[in-house]
Order: structure tokens, then sequence, then C-alpha cells
């Protein structure tokens, strides 16, 4: 099975089309206010109704009241939740959608137990930790970290860039790669295409290394 990949933290259609592109299979909006890559819900709507069909849009929430994300998510026309606090298993299902919980890696034993902690994930996202910010930051984590088993989908993020995705394929086989930082230039929230470009290129040269 091939690796999957989820570009972030999109805030223009110019992106998103270099995304796709470049073989992308989803890519995700960020509905939390304080993030520098914060989208509205009409922006969102505006860009995934000009995608292709089989391409995945995500929504990126932290710690939100799930009556909110509900309808966040209904304006937005995302299909699949991205939780990126520290939301509980009720919570996350609440907002009634299938959703994804994405786990800040700061010690080895921040993967234990997952499907017992949210046996109602879809998938889980190991991302890198820093002080401060809901997501990984650009910042990775220790790979050998990575679950030995887990019944659901692993998605690898944090820090992943086209230097360094392959090796981090290699070593933890996940179902799917989300980067964001990591294919942008010099402004958060706009993308570089010939990033993208890379990225993805090396995502499927470990597919066939692999």
């Amino acid at each position: 099975m091939r690796v999957r990949a989820k570009i972030c933290g999109i805030t223009r259609l110019v992106d998103a089309q270099a995304a796709i592109a470049a073989g992308s299979d989803a890519i995700g909006f960020n509905f939390h206010r304080a993030s520098p890559r914060y989208v509205s819900c009409e922006h969102a709507r505006a860009i995934i109704s000009a995608l292709p069909p089989f391409v995945t849009a995500v929504g990126l929430f932290v710690d939100s009241d799930p009556a909110l994300v509900r309808e966040q998510a209904a304006a937005a026309g995302v299909v699949i939740l991205q939780f990126q606090g520290v939301e509980t298993d009720a919570e996350c299902a609440a907002a009634g959608m299938p959703y994804i919980k994405a786990i800040r890696m700061s010690v080895s034993g921040d993967a234990v137990d997952l499907e017992r902690r949210y046996p109602r994930a879809s998938a889980y996202q190991l991302d890198g930790f820093s002080p401060g910010q809901a997501g990984g930051a650009g910042v990775p984590f220790d790979w050998s970290w990575w679950p030995r088993s887990c019944s659901r989908p692993l998605i690898l993020a944090g820090g992943l860039t086209a230097t360094n995705v392959a090796r981090a394929i290699s070593l933890t086989q996940p179902f799917a790669v989300d980067v964001c930082s990591g294919v942008e230039g010099v402004s958060k929230g706009v993308k570089d295409p010939m990033k993208i470009h890379q990225f993805m290129t090396e995502v499927q040269r470990a597919d066939r290394r692999n």
C-alpha cells in the first residue's frame, strides 16, 4: 500500500492546486484562530468547491466546542476532522464526523494506548512537540518512538521536509505523511510549489524503495 500525503495549512487556491498536481491525497484547512494559517469557513469553502474529485478536505480544530466544530465543518465543506488539542475521545466524537486525533510526541510514552484513549478515532497523527504550540511547529520527534503495532492508520507529521521524509518513511512505515511548514517559503501559510513538488517526489521515491 502506498504512503498517502496531506499538505496542511492551505490558505490559497493556487497552493491547493499545486499540492494536488504534485500528487497529494488530502489538503488541510486550519480553523484555529490563533494560527497564522487560519482560514475562515467561507474562504475554505471557496477553495474546496474548486477542487477536483477524490481529494480529501480536512478541517483542523484545537479544543473547540463540538457544536461549533459541527457548524464550521458543515459551512466549510470538509469531510474529516483533525483535532490538534487536548480533546478527549468523547469531545472529538461529539462533533459527529470521522476524526483524526493528533498526538504531540514529547516523550516515547505519548504513543502508548492510543486505541484505548481514542477508540473512535479513524486514525492517529503523531506530531512533533513545541512548548506553547498546538502543532509541531516544524520540529520532528524521535522516530524511534513510533508504535510497533496499531490497528488504526498512523500518520507521521512534525518537521518533515523533502530532505528527511524518505528516511522518515523508511523508519516508520506510516499510512500517510502530513506536511505544513516544510513546504512553505518565507511567509507562513503561503506554500512554495517547488517545495511541494520536491516533497511529493521524495514521498513517491520512498514508496518505490519500500
